[in-house]
């Protein structure tokens, strides 16, 4: 049985960059080609990804409130603060999940800042199989090379088990304890479970991409 869900979209932005010197949602993406308009930025670029499959995008932010919400509104997105971002990434996630509910939605589009968005038929592919899952099935996580990745789809039954546990919690300890529930799809898109922490990651990234 198929189910209509209402997406939102969630990007984790709260997190202080520290291994990268400065904050990674500024970093520039696509790379700069000398032609037509400066390039966007990892930020931008996850929202306007996540538009495609979700009614809104929410970005969660925490220090860095003042230096993201030009770029976030500009791009037609919002913005929910996390208060205590040194709480970890998790916090953030709960904070977006909550944020999601309060806005009557059942299902989100998680994704996380420090990467270049996946492709579009990777967003909607996850997207088809969410709709088309099992109602036992409470979530669908990328698969590539055997490592999962991001964005991930939630629907309330997860957003509500994330939820429950304190704001220290390790997602995937989370996952594990519900994983019946997850469906973990294999796609063709190495974007999925790609991380960009360091200068060094951004400059094979760039090298790579040119």
């Amino acid at each position: 049985m198929t189910r209509a869900s209402s997406f939102a979209g969630v990007i984790l932005a709260a997190g202080d960059s520290s291994r990268m010197g400065r904050d990674k949602a500024l970093l520039p993406w696509p790379p700069a080609t000398g032609q037509g308009p400066l390039s966007e930025t990892f930020l931008s670029a996850a929202i306007r990804s996540l538009s495609l499959a979700t009614e809104f995008v929410l970005v969660v932010v925490g220090k860095n409130e003042a230096a993201l919400a030009p770029i976030i509104y500009a791009v037609g997105a919002s913005l929910v603060v996390n208060p205590y971002p040194d709480r970890g990434q998790f916090s953030s996630l709960q904070v977006g999940l909550h944020e999601v509910l309060n806005h009557g939605r059942d299902a989100a589009m998680v994704t996380l800042v420090d990467r270049p968005p996946v492709s579009a038929t990777t967003i909607q592919t996850l997207r088809d199989a969410f709709e088309a899952a099992d109602q036992n099935i409470w979530a669908v996580v990328p698969e590539f090379s055997g490592k999962h990745g991001h964005p991930y789809l939630v629907g309330r039954e997860m957003m509500e088990a994330f939820l429950r546990v304190p704001a220290t919690s390790i997602a995937r300890d989370i996952e594990h304890e519900n994983q019946q529930h997850i469906q973990y799809l294999p796609v063709d898109d190495p974007l999925v479970a790609l991380n960009i922490n360091t200068p060094e990651d951004y400059a094979g990234l760039l090298a790579r991409s040119s």
